[in-house]
């Protein structure tokens, strides 16, 4: 939800133009009229409602917009209420907050038929670019435990403790006690990191994903995909695992550095991992294709 809650907000801007502005051509051509509840409630602003983006165990776009759909109308009135000092809110939304089936239902729709038209086809490299900055970050957890982790987002999050600090677009302190903070990395945010509205709420924190080696993935089509036909490649590919550095994959594979580095660049062309700096290294992870390849236990000629 977060995914589709900050892509929508990103049509109705010029954002990260190097990064998101292919996307954005891209997306238009798709979309239709059922857009328009989300316009609505995703605007190019400082605040959108914190009930598109429901936070607990969901394990498919349906249950996330069945939580949505379910959330207290109190709440939903409350949130409007808000998002109505930013500007005048259409009709329907009154409608929403009363809990009006039909109006609900065409929420309902706008998502689901949102992410089947634009958001699927992106989904790979969204994966891709979540789980390479989760290893990441784990990397940096193994390394220097809790500290560790939070200086690995630097410049992006400072951390001078016991302070968590970051550029934000309006002046806004979060206190959790005790409560911990959900570290959520994200394809579509841009600039800096968002959090929840309601400071009641579990906390959480949604930063944008580092693309520091390569911003998109390739089709999973491209030519290059031949040239991983071969053992050493496979084993290249099945040593990266939950992912390692260049060096840690030579070691792992039995090759040397400059033989390791050759191949994560035919297998990166061909979109089976993506590549991250991390300090004075790179870091290597499996894409969705490349676990797939695994997964299937590809037998290499």
């Amino acid at each position: 939800m977060w995914e589709i809650v900050l892509s929508v907000q990103l049509l109705q801007n010029r954002e990260g133009p190097l990064l998101f502005d292919s996307w954005r051509h891209s997306a238009r051509t798709k979309v239709q009229p059922w857009i328009g509840p989300l316009l609505t409630l995703a605007p190019h602003a400082q605040y959108f409602p914190d009930f598109l983006t429901p936070l607990g165990p969901a394990d498919a776009l349906e249950e996330e917009v069945e939580a949505i759909l379910a959330t207290p109308r109190a709440r939903i009135r409350a949130e409007l209420e808000l998002l109505g000092t930013q500007s005048r809110l259409p009709s329907w939304t009154h409608r929403l907050a009363n809990g009006d089936i039909r109006v609900l239902d065409g929420l309902g729709r706008a998502l689901r038929s949102y992410h089947d038209a634009v958001l699927q086809s992106e989904w790979p490299a969204v994966q891709a670019h979540i789980e390479a900055d989760r290893s990441k970050r784990m990397r940096a957890f193994t390394d220097g435990g809790v500290e560790g982790l939070l200086r690995s987002y630097s410049p992006l999050l400072r951390w001078n403790p016991p302070f968590l600090e970051t550029d934000y677009p309006v002046p806004q302190e979060l206190v959790l006690g005790g409560r911990g903070l959900l570290l959520l990395p994200s394809y579509f945010c841009c600039r800096m990191p968002v959090t929840l509205a309601d400071p009641d709420l579990r906390p959480v924190l949604v930063y944008p994903v580092a693309r520091e080696v390569h911003d998109r993935l390739p089709c999973s089509g491209n030519a290059s995909l031949a040239a991983l036909i071969g053992r050493t490649r496979a084993v290249i590919l099945r040593s990266i695992g939950n992912g390692c550095s260049t060096t840690e994959l030579s070691r792992r594979a039995g090759t040397s550095i400059a033989s390791a580095s050759q191949h994560t660049i035919v297998l990166r062309e061909a979109g089976l991992i993506t590549t991250q700096r991390h300090g004075n290294a790179v870091l290597h992870s499996l894409t969705p294709l490349g676990w797939d390849l695994l997964q299937a236990k590809h037998q290499p000629n």
